[in-house]
């Protein structure tokens, strides 16, 4: 998730070296980037170089919770997810940075939200999505993130209305919340955790028929589907 293509432009005008690449897709800054605590850059131009920090802090952090999953040493698992809390705290003070030099940046904002639910603080978590989203209300990472950080807090019903949401608006997305609300469902089912099991039944359910629902759609709008 970094900056949109004019303020790469901008900065690599500005700094020689670095590129701030379209779209949402998270890029490590290069290695040649300079510090974004240099006196001549504009506030801008610093919280860009926090918000990659940032983003290098999360792909790390990322990189160590997925070795975690594979990892079967219980121990060694616990060490591999210790070490990825650290990394996001790291990134939620360079993300904080980023959002101070430049408070509309909306990407810094989701990125924040990001590193608080990953170290389990939803109410910042969503706070942080809030702000992001009142940036730029179809920021959908931040729509699809904060429907996880409603998950962990059992809104359920926020988190149907970010998946209606995305089903329309981006495809690939709903079909991540669908996958959380998915584990979310197995967990409470096996743990209800003070949830009503009736409203887990009910969730259930209706996740239940919208994957029905997304599998025929998809058939219909991918011309080599099998035809019935």
């Amino acid at each position: 998730m970094r900056l949109q293509a004019t303020l790469a432009f901008a900065i690599s005008v500005a700094i020689p070296g670095v590129v701030a690449a379209s779209g949402d897709s998270p890029m490590s800054p290069p290695a040649s980037a300079p510090s974004a605590q240099s006196p001549e850059l504009t506030p801008e131009q610093k919280a860009i170089g926090y918000y990659n920090d940032g983003v290098a802090d999360r792909e790390r952090a990322d990189k160590l919770e997925a070795e975690s999953v594979k990892e079967t040493d219980a121990a060694k698992k616990a060490k591999l997810l210790e070490k990825s809390k650290r990394v996001h705290e790291s990134a939620i003070k360079t993300f904080m940075r980023a959002v101070q030099n430049d408070p509309n940046m909306f990407q810094a904002w989701g990125g924040l939200g990001y590193a608080y639910r990953k170290t389990g603080n939803y109410p910042q978590a969503l706070e942080a999505y809030d702000k992001a989203l009142a940036l730029k209300d179809s920021y959908t990472p931040a729509i699809e993130y904060r429907a996880e950080a409603y998950l962990a807090v059992n809104r359920l019903n926020d988190v149907k209305s970010a998946y209606m949401t995305l089903f329309t608006a981006d495809r690939p997305r709903a079909d991540e919340l669908a996958a959380a609300m998915e584990t979310w469902v197995e967990k409470r089912k096996a743990d209800p955790a003070g949830v009503d099991p009736a409203a887990i039944d009910e969730f259930a359910k209706w996740v239940a028929e919208r994957k029905q629902l997304a599998s025929q759609t998809s058939s219909l709008r991918d011309p080599n589907a099998s035809r019935w």
